[in-house]
């Protein structure tokens, strides 16, 4: 690759040209020369895009496609190119397939997948067998073929001593255990938000408390053991003081928080659109503006697309019985930036390289060349033209978003649209 990208805005803090507007030449995968007006040979690529900024490549920590076991949901190769063109050039994969990603071979069968793209996956691998909950996979085994975290993916962890010897056996080689927050004795088979507009619509509710309970726990927990404990998409107030507490007294334990989750209340439910049907539910106005705090203040650690589709056939169906999830990666980067601004989107979007173990670069002269391509200025709404995953099950039809995505450059490819 030999490519000359024109006046773009360089947004890494880690870099000596941060905010700055300069040229970037990048050959055979590597950041040659970084400056006003460069020269290059008539074998360069130029391309001149419009109000053209550039980060380091982003990463999503949680991302959900189908194969093996439900293609018709989203193929991994279509996955990728979504990934691709919505900015990222790594992305965690859950392990919620059939079969499950519960064994060294299957973490190394989902490698393989990425080798060619220029998106690299990084297999999250399941906490259980089969993710039944009972006995623990073969977490060092996952370990040693890629699997960078271990988690059973919108499963709680029911037993407690099955955590706690998650926890301490993990440490033999610096594992990251994923709890997913719910208490199922306390959410039961609740669909929505327990609160006022779940009475109103006669929808049975998940309580807070559900979320809380089970935080409190794990956190008792991680102090008695030690390790590293990650909490996925938390989506209350209280959840974001109690992991802040815990930071506070030195815990080893980060979060995520699901975009969806920062920008839509359970006032969408009004007309029983299961597109707003996710897991956790969509909480209050006063949750929004608490985990709004919390991506600021650096409590919450990252924000995930939590991109999950679904096909027509298990969503558009009777509230009770649809599935849970929305697609997000499209609109991931439009959200966030709305909601916080260029420099902290992008800044949550390449924090959980490091806290996952994930390579990071750095936008410098021989630097390797892991970029994001965007405009952060454009504001359109999102509609279904936008969505270019296979299943178009997404929560953000409708909404006004801010900033648009050109592509990536990433493994000496490059992948770019107009």
């Amino acid at each position: 690759m030999n490519l000359l990208l024109k006046s773009a805005v360089i947004v890494d803090s880690a870099s000596p040209y941060h905010l700055q507007e300069l040229d970037i030449w990048i050959r055979d995968g590597l950041i040659k020369e970084l400056g006003k007006d460069i020269k290059v040979t008539d074998t360069t690529e130029v391309r001149t895009l419009h109000n053209l900024h550039v980060s380091s490549g982003w990463f999503d920590s949680s991302v959900s496609f189908g194969e093996p076991g439900y293609e018709e949901r989203e193929t991994l190769s279509h996955g990728l190119q979504v990934a691709a063109t919505s900015g990222f050039t790594g992305i965690a994969v859950q392990p919620q397939t059939c079969p499950v990603i519960d064994t060294n071979v299957a973490v190394a069968f989902l490698k393989a997948q990425g080798v060619a793209t220029p998106v690299t996956l990084y297999p999250i691998g399941a906490l259980t067998k089969k993710s039944e909950g009972k006995d623990l996979a073969e977490l060092f085994d996952m370990h040693q073929s890629g699997a960078i975290a271990f988690g059973d993916y919108k499963k709680p962890i029911e037993n407690p001593n099955l955590l706690k010897i998650a926890l301490l056996y993990a440490q033999n080689f610096d594992g990251i255990v994923m709890s997913f927050p719910q208490d199922m004795t306390i959410a039961g088979d609740g669909a929505v938000h327990e609160h006022i507009q779940s009475t109103a619509l006669g929808l049975k509710g998940i309580p807070v408390l559900a979320e809380t309970l089970r935080i409190s726990r794990d956190l008792y927990l991680l102090e008695y053991t030690g390790g590293c404990l990650h909490i996925p998409t938390i989506s209350t107030a209280a959840s974001v003081a109690l992991i802040r507490d815990a930071k506070a007294k030195g815990l080893k334990v980060s979060c995520s928080v699901a975009v969806h989750n920062l920008l839509l209340t359970d006032a969408e439910l009004i007309e029983f659109d299961t597109r707003y049907k996710v897991l956790p539910p969509l909480r209050n106005t006063e949750d929004c503006v608490a985990l709004i705090e919390g991506v600021k203040d650096g409590t919450i650690d990252m924000v995930t697309s939590d991109h999950t589709p679904v096909d027509i056939e298990h969503k558009k169906m009777e509230f009770e019985h649809a599935l849970y999830g929305t697609v997000g990666l499209e609109s991931l980067f439009g959200v966030l930036n709305k909601l916080v601004g260029k420099e902290r989107a992008v800044h949550l979007l390449t924090a959980g390289r490091s806290l996952f173990g994930v390579k990071s670069t750095t936008i410098e002269i021989e630097g390797v060349a892991d970029l994001t391509l965007f405009d952060p200025d454009t504001k359109y709404q999102f509609e279904q033209s936008h969505i270019l995953s296979t299943a178009k099950n997404s929560a953000f039809l409708g909404q006004s978003l801010k900033g648009t995505v050109y592509g990536i450059v990433a493994k000496n490819q490059c992948l770019i649209k107009e």
